[in-house]
């Protein structure tokens, strides 16, 4: 029933270390929240994407379609066992990042399917202790876990049951990072995309009542066709949530011939601005397969913005995940020298 995919609740008390972000190694140049310094994780630090290109890494599905073959508590039974066997591997991915000395890792938005259900959620809470341990332990390693939601979601949608559907689904990713311990701020970012083209002020007054489990750690990202970065940057200043920004999209976006344009620094400095901690900045990277602006990602980074060198956090959004973290790896220790 493994499957080669990237498919790969409880309400915690409020509590400060809920909103507090968890100490992380820095280099030796720079000082961490503790005072403690170090040169073990030079930066930027490089995000794993879901899965591996390898099979370390490996989510099980299911589909819909498999789910409604059966009644009952035999439903019960296949989400329980599917949910147990995704935890263990989910913990495996911990171990895996850990080994890998990685501190970024976006975890699978299907990481547990049907968990935005009636059915998923109460299967879900089941494992309470024991996603509260594999969060925890994220946690004391260092490892910083977000999520991406399906570009379905989309908050300001002219359809009412469409935005009634993405907030129940972006409920479930508040309650699992809940479960998981981690906190209700953009530390633990629920990454969305702006939606509908043109419904700029819908998105903003919307996030503005969505429950504290999502709206403290939603973060919104330019995209390459309805939201320019400049676009979703005014977004975010009004609804006061922080941007990621993709260089790849905004380069698609804007049709633009290389990284060296002045846009994509401004916009890497402005998007800075609207995190409530500057170092809490992620960024996403990528090249196109067969061109420049081709929108598909490639296999491997091997063109980056000079201006992300200076950055904390970047996601490596490439087809082979850690052969391509391998490779910026090598460009950042070519450059540090």
């Amino acid at each position: 029933m493994t499957t080669r995919t990237d498919s790969v609740a409880v309400e915690p008390t409020a509590s400060t270390e809920k909103t507090q972000r968890p100490p992380i190694e820095r280099p030796i140049t720079q000082t961490t929240n503790h005072g403690q310094q170090s040169d073990s994780y030079p930066l930027p630090h490089f995000g794993l994407v879901c899965i591996t290109h390898s099979d370390r890494i490996r989510y099980r599905a299911l589909t819909r379609k498999r789910l409604l073959q059966f009644d009952g508590a035999d439903q019960r039974d296949l989400l329980r066992e599917l949910y147990a066997d995704n935890l263990k591997r989910f913990d495996g991915a911990i171990d895996y990042c850990i080994s890998h000395t990685l501190r970024l890792y976006r975890f699978s938005a299907k990481l547990f399917p049907f968990d935005d259900t009636p059915l998923g959620e109460a299967i879900l809470t089941e494992f309470t202790e024991e996603l509260a341990a594999v969060g925890q332990r994220a946690l004391d390693e260092g490892i910083r876990l977000l999520v991406h939601p399906e570009q379905f979601i989309v908050l300001n949608s002219e359809s009412a049951q469409v935005v009634e559907n993405s907030i129940t689904m972006l409920l479930a990713h508040g309650r699992l990072m809940d479960l998981l311990q981690q906190p209700r701020s953009p530390w633990a970012p629920i990454e969305i995309h702006g939606g509908k083209g043109g419904r700029g002020p819908e998105l903003a007054a919307i996030i503005q009542t969505l429950p504290d489990a999502v709206r403290s750690r939603l973060v919104l990202e330019n995209d390459e066709r309805a939201y320019s970065a400049a676009e979703i940057l005014a977004v975010c200043q009004e609804a006061g949530v922080p941007m990621v920004f993709d260089a790849h999209h905004h380069v698609c976006h804007e049709n633009l011939e290389s990284y060296d344009h002045p846009s994509i620094a401004a916009m890497v400095t402005a998007a800075r601005t609207t995190w409530p901690d500057p170092t809490w900045q992620v960024l996403h990277i990528s090249n196109g397969r067969e061109g420049f602006c081709d929108r598909r990602h490639s296999d491997l980074v091997t063109e980056m913005p000079d201006a992300y060198w200076g950055a904390e956090w970047v996601e490596v959004e490439a087809k082979h995940k850690e052969e391509a973290i391998k490779v910026l790896r090598r460009q950042r220790r070519q450059r540090n020298g």
